[in-house]
């Protein structure tokens, strides 16, 4: 099978080449991959900012598929179906799984970058991490579903949002931006999207106001009669979070899942004990919640915007895509198309 796979940190280092196809073990599925999210974790796998395992590796951290082959041992999954990769290695033993919080696994880490990901024409993974879905959803949302949206909605939900609040997503047009849109509109709140250039497109996913960062506070009085936000979900970091904590009303909630423009905050702690602001860590999402957004995104009509797909040679652009200026949308990888 042909992968992208590296021995040696560094996009240049990343090469697409034939494989042996991985055989699955007694509770292990083989997925064909149709379509693979592109993200910043991916990047920061190959580039060596992430501690990669094993070594040559494949990187890949949200996919979406046809079961090829499953373990002897494996029940509900058969050849054939449709499925997408719930993206934790994970244990199942220690006090944070067995709590249901797989993400935090003691001994895990992120599909991709603890083990090999979807970059390839095959993909194996345990069938704990293997969700049925329904193709007719379209392989684009499916493979956005298992990294950009579950992130977003572990999230929200995360910050205990209540209908009628007033949410504000910074770096609205991202990948896990889009999806923080629509789902905290899903959930009842009034949505302000922050974007570098404002995006009628993220109107169109359920956003009331699109405004750059620059307008952003006068735009949130405005909008909230000047009573400031109840949420702000931040996924850039450094560069944005004075102006998120600035944005948020007494009893505020800032939720932090991403540092794309650093991680190293200044922090105006009056602001936080004065207007008693929570400031809320997140990271992936739990297996429960994964079911729950797979459902969602059937009965409720999640959507992606997709800017460019590449097919699996063309993965090294992908990746350097990333940090393109005129980025508008996702990137995907079609792994299933030749040049």
């Amino acid at each position: 099978m042909r992968a992208a796979i590296f021995g040696t940190p560094g996009i240049e280092n990343l090469e697409v080449r034939d494989v042996e196809v991985p055989r699955p073990g007694p509770h292990d599925v083989l997925v064909r991959v149709v379509r693979a999210g592109v993200n910043p974790v991916d990047r920061f796998t190959v580039t060596g900012m992430r501690q990669a395992r094993p070594m040559p590796h494949v990187p890949g951290a949200e996919f979406a598929g046809i079961v090829e082959e499953v373990g002897e041992e494996v029940e509900g999954i058969s050849r054939g179906d449709a499925v997408v990769d719930y993206p934790r290695v994970f244990c199942g033993r220690c006090d944070m799984c067995i709590s249901g919080r797989e993400m935090l696994c003691r001994t895990g880490g992120v599909l991709g970058v603890a083990s090999n990901g979807g970059f390839s024409e095959f993909a194996l993974i345990p069938e704990a991490a293997a969700f049925r879905v329904d193709a007719s959803l379209g392989w684009d949302l499916l493979a956005s579903l298992p990294v950009s949206a579950l992130t977003a909605y572990h999230g929200l939900r995360a910050s205990g949002l209540r209908a009628g609040e007033t949410v504000v997503v910074v770096g609205a047009s991202g990948n896990t931006g889009m999806f923080a849109v629509q789902l905290a509109r899903i959930m009842g709140a009034r949505v302000i999207a922050v974007s570098r250039r404002p995006r009628g497109w993220l109107m169109d996913m359920g956003a009331d106001d699109v405004v750059e960062p620059g307008s952003a506070a006068e735009a949130v009085s405005r909008f909230t009669d000047g009573r400031m936000a109840n949420v702000v979900v931040d996924s850039l970091g450094s560069e944005t979070t004075p102006l998120s904590i600035g944005l948020l009303g007494p009893g505020g909630r800032l939720v932090s899942y991403g540092t794309l423009t650093g991680g190293t905050v200044p922090v105006d702690m009056r602001q936080v004990y004065s207007r008693e602001i929570s400031i809320i860590g997140s990271t992936g999402g739990t297996r429960a919640e994964f079911g729950e957004l797979i459902s969602i995104a059937g009965s409720r009509g999640l959507v992606v915007r997709v800017w460019r797909t590449y097919p699996l040679g063309e993965v090294r652009r992908a990746l350097e895509d990333l940090s393109a200026h005129d980025r508008d949308g996702r990137i995907m990888l079609d792994v299933e198309r030749r040049r």
